[in-house]
């Protein structure tokens, strides 16, 4: 099959796909969270109120309209507006973006760099005692909560140091640099350790194959059999754990972005969640299915092009 034939197939399989979750999440908001009225006006208020707000926020209208409106927004990307502030959500989402994508591009890039190298050289020392010892450190880094890292990192090289600085994010390149080192040095810490292991395991399955086996028969080194036959063949898994994870560095990072003064999505998330306002976090939950859909297909393609014995059906 054609590239092109297998796209328009995976494209138009999108449809039914969004269908379907745009209805987990319109019975998630609309009728398993309540009548949010309630949680708006309080308790005490008046059935004239109610109907007033019911009619304001558009839920008063039958369960099939708010659910059309709901798959429009997800191909038309106009979400409405937000409860709390009253603005456009796609506004307040294109806003965020910027801050957001400063923080995580440059934070995941760099985390899946080092981990990936850290896997091949302990990969190369199996089963001996540097091998251990990071896989021990490893765990013991996943065993810490995210706050101990971000509490730690403001107190130490924040505030007793000086070396960085946690407020005052400003917008652009390089005027965000000095407010982004901290966070991303503390993401690397945090992704680190899952990272490695993940990447690790991988690169052992391929080390076991029969082909690494006949590479050390025909006298190739270890470091050769690794980077050159070990890490491309051990690419396909690679590719879908990285690939599946660039939807969620759209949405930021809801911790750092709020302890550093990130004006990110992470930070819009968070806000939404304080004040319950179910068209943001309806927005958010309607884009991230989106893109993870987008990106299984962009992964699908990309093992083509990394492992040619993979056809597209």
């Amino acid at each position: 099959m054609g590239i092109h034939i297998y796209i328009l197939r995976r494209l138009l399989y999108i449809i039914p796909l969004i269908l379907g979750v745009c209805l987990i999440i319109f019975l998630l908001f609309n009728v398993m969270a309540g009548d949010p009225t309630h949680l708006l006006l309080g308790k005490h208020a008046t059935v004239e109120q109610v109907r007033e707000l019911r009619a304001e926020l558009g839920i008063d209208r039958p369960w099939f309209i708010q659910y059309f409106d709901l798959v429009k927004s997800s191909f038309t990307f106009n979400f409405g507006r937000s409860w709390s502030t009253k603005q456009q959500i796609s506004s307040m989402i294109f806003q965020g973006i910027g801050p957001s994508l400063t923080l995580t591009v440059p934070a995941f890039t760099l985390g899946t760099i080092i981990s990936i190298i850290l896997s091949l050289f302990v990969a190369f020392y199996r089963g001996k005692f540097l091998d251990k010892m990071i896989v021990f450190i490893c765990v013991a880094m996943m065993s810490i909560s995210s706050l101990v890292y971000i509490l730690f990192g403001q107190w130490a090289f924040a505030f007793k140091l000086g070396w960085f600085e946690i407020s005052g994010y400003e917008n652009g390149f390089p005027d965000c640099i000095a407010y982004i080192i901290l966070p991303i040095i503390i993401w690397i810490m945090l992704t680190l350790g899952p990272d490695v292991r993940f990447y690790r395991t991988v690169m052992l399955d391929e080390i076991f194959q029969d082909y690494v086996r006949t590479a050390r028969a025909k006298g190739l080194s270890e470091p050769v059999i690794l980077f050159k036959h070990v890490l491309k063949n051990a690419l396909i898994p690679i590719i879908t754990y990285v690939v599946i994870s660039i939807p969620f560095l759209i949405l930021g990072a809801l911790l750092l972005e709020s302890f550093f003064s990130i004006p990110g999505l992470g930070g819009i998330v968070l806000k939404a969640l304080n004040s319950n306002d179910f068209p943001v976090l309806r927005a958010m939950s309607i884009l991230t299915s989106v893109l993870v859909i987008l990106f299984n297909l962009v992964s699908d393609i990309l093992y083509t092009i990394v492992d040619p014995r993979v056809r597209l059906q």
